[in-house]
């Protein structure tokens, strides 16, 4: 029997107006908006489905916006049969968790509007920038990255996000991201797009949040994964609550190697994925990866999307 994944998408999957058909008709959805309300101390799904847009796109409300959106849909999932992995990109990892049982919904929810907060804080003491390079083998631009970091640590570039092939996310100190974007440009990129972004996410200049966070991953009530999560750090399944907290905390300033994730998946006999979640971004992912594998996004096989 072939085997289903569930992905859940991360930050940048959000906009005004997602999860309101599912709160207005279906009361399991309502259940999730509602908790998320009630646990935060505001109306979280007030902006959900009205905004304003520049409100709902701060990290620290979009966080736990897409988290309760993706489980809302996820409620109303009949799954033909259990998934053997799940897997998140970056802060979907989180609600990956909740899916596989090692998260509760409050605590998930808590977690993640602290980690919006932590990385704003963080993006504010060094800000930094982010790019898009479309059309590009990674070993190139990794070298790229290197050459065009400075020094110190704090005036590097990396490969913050590894999408799928010839789609690259490069993070950093902004004088860093600007000449790994020339350099880019110049060794043949097909598209070069700087993001509208101030926090440097998945790189070091996210370093001063990680101490914070590990504090709030380990006061935190973390069980086993069942089934296990593909990890963004090292794309391969982690289980236990130990491995699941280092993950947590590892992620905010390491790569998300989701195309090796995806792959692991396929290798171990996954043939079809289901996109939980706000927007489509992760099945156009899939989609790159690999022409044979069937993906489904859910929000659209529902009738949910705005």
């Amino acid at each position: 029997m072939s085997k289903i994944a569930f992905l859940f998408p991360g930050q940048g999957s959000q906009y005004v107006g997602m999860g309101r058909a599912a709160y207005e008709h279906h009361p399991k959805a309502r259940e999730i908006f509602d908790a998320a309300d009630e646990i935060l101390g505001f109306a979280l799904t007030s902006l959900c489905f009205e905004g304003p847009e520049q409100d709902l796109t701060d990290t620290i409300n979009a966080q736990p916006a897409i988290l309760a959106t993706s489980l809302a849909y996820l409620a109303l999932y009949d799954s033909p049969e259990p998934p053997a992995f799940v897997a998140g990109h970056s802060l979907g990892e989180y609600t990956a968790l909740v899916a596989a049982g090692a998260l509760s919904f409050a605590e998930a929810i808590r977690l993640v509007r602290e980690r919006g907060r932590l990385m704003k804080e963080a993006g504010k003491r060094k800000p930094g920038s982010m790019a898009a390079i479309i059309g590009m083998d990674t070993a190139p631009l990794e070298d790229i990255c290197r050459q065009a970091s400075g020094p110190a640590e704090l005036d590097s570039v990396r490969i913050a996000n590894y999408n799928s092939p010839g789609q690259l996310v490069i993070s950093g100190a902004s004088a860093a991201v600007e000449r790994a974007m020339q350099m880019a440009q110049e060794s043949g990129a097909r598209r070069v797009i700087p993001l509208a972004v101030s926090i440097a996410s998945h790189s070091p200049l996210m370093a001063s949040a990680i101490p914070d966070l590990r504090r709030a991953v380990n006061a935190a009530k973390i069980g086993a994964a069942s089934p296990p999560l593909v990890a963004n750090t090292t794309a391969q399944p982690i289980a236990s609550a130990e491995e699941i907290g280092d993950e947590l905390v590892a992620q905010l300033g390491s790569s998300v190697r989701w195309t090796d994730s995806i792959q692991y998946m396929l290798d171990h006999g996954t043939s079809a994925f289901v996109e939980i979640g706000p927007k489509n971004v992760l099945s156009g992912l899939m989609r790159r990866i690999s022409r044979d594998a069937q993906v489904v996004n859910l929000e659209a096989e529902l009738g949910l999307a705005q």
